[in-house]
């Protein structure tokens, strides 16, 4: 029978390279969606399933970012696990055995995010004694990109790590629930193409020594955030649960649907549109912010536009007459116009970075 106790186990030791340069500086779990950083959504949702010890994967190149990330963040006692150089998922897994021991545990991707968070795939193990994993499965259009499962008689009887001709629709998404039979499972695995020890692999090991491996389908919207396009697609969806919430000052201004000002924001002379979220601290002036649109604490906008973007703490756009749309904005970025007016600009601009834009 499963302890109804598990461990959790985020894995935050890759580099992030396809979102650089917003990653140069930072590893990709510390990155803001709806002003709060991803590792935070995934926290979150280990402790509404139960969760009270978590070990975070790590390299010597993220551990500094994510132990200040998580300092102080909910009742949570954590671990950092050492994985350097990262060399997959079962890879993680074996570096984390300490921390583990023989207990069941959450594997959670920590750039995943998931609407309805985690507990269905936790309940779904726990009910299930004989059950030595469950995985969650997302349907998609394309699923060349992802693991693939083949469900048959309720149980996941085959996998398949990115198919050129994928036996089905089901990609596995960022959540693995596993108990101490996966341990036996990944010694003396062999590494992939890459020189990368896949879960997958794992996981078909299990099912082919006769383990019990189930699939739980996700509901709602999940995101894989790989990509710029990815962080803006899920800021989109989170500010789409917000409801309009003014607890800063709104001077003069125009706001319309669900626009959220948190606690010390100013507001002066502008129209914003929700959904969007001014972050603490964050003054806005003279200025227009468009719908799915955040603005991270300490922001300053001034004589500017801004729509459907993100844009990190302390930055500061100011007098720039093109909109900015569609834009990822690091921390602590200075963008400042020159006399010219072209139409739009996209950006994607790291943390600490000075754009002066003109044509």
């Amino acid at each position: 029978m499963h302890d109804t106790t598990l461990k959790g186990l985020i894995l935050a030791a890759g580099l992030g390279t396809r979102l650089r340069p917003i990653t140069s500086l930072r590893p990709k779990p510390t990155i803001c969606v709806a002003n709060k950083p991803l590792i935070h959504y995934a926290i979150d949702d280990l402790v509404d399933a139960g969760v009270r010890e978590v070990g975070i994967v790590v390299s010597h190149d993220t551990i500094e970012h994510l132990e200040e990330a998580v300092e102080g963040y909910r009742d949570v006692r954590y671990t950092f696990v050492l994985q350097d150089p990262p060399k997959g998922l079962a890879h993680a897994v074996e570096v984390s055995r300490d921390f583990l021991g023989d207990d069941s545990f959450v594997m959670y991707l920590g750039d995943n995010l998931f609407e309805h968070g985690i507990t269905p795939f936790v309940d779904t193990f726990r009910a299930n004694d004989d059950a030595a994993a469950v995985l969650a499965l997302v349907r998609v259009d394309d699923p060349r990109a992802f693991g693939v499962a083949v469900i048959e008689d309720g149980r996941i009887t085959r996998l398949v790590e990115k198919p050129k001709d994928p036996p089905s629709d089901l990609a596995v998404a960022g959540v693995y629930v596993f108990d101490a039979r996966i341990h036996d499972a990944i010694e003396g695995l062999e590494p992939g193409a890459k020189g990368e020890y896949q879960i997958t692999d794992a996981i078909a090991r299990l099912i082919e020594r006769g383990h019990t491996v189930l699939p739980q389908e996700v509901g709602g919207w999940w995101k894989d955030t790989g990509q710029a396009d990815d962080i803006l697609d899920a800021n989109r969806l989170e500010l789409l649960s917000r409801r309009r919430k003014i607890e800063g000052t709104v001077e003069d201004s125009n706001l319309v649907g669900d626009v959220v000002v948190a606690s010390g924001a100013v507001v002066r002379r502008s129209t914003v549109f929700g959904p969007a979220l001014i972050g603490t601290d964050a003054v806005v002036e003279d200025a227009y912010v468009g719908p799915f649109t955040s603005l991270g604490e300490g922001v300053r906008l001034r004589n500017a536009e801004v729509e459907y973007a993100v844009v990190g703490k302390r930055s500061e756009i100011a007098d720039v007459d093109a909109r900015i749309q569609g834009s990822l904005i690091g921390d602590d970025v200075v963008i400042k116009g020159a006399t010219t007016r072209p139409s739009t600009h996209r950006l994607i601009v790291g943390d600490m970075s000075t754009l002066e834009l003109q044509q």
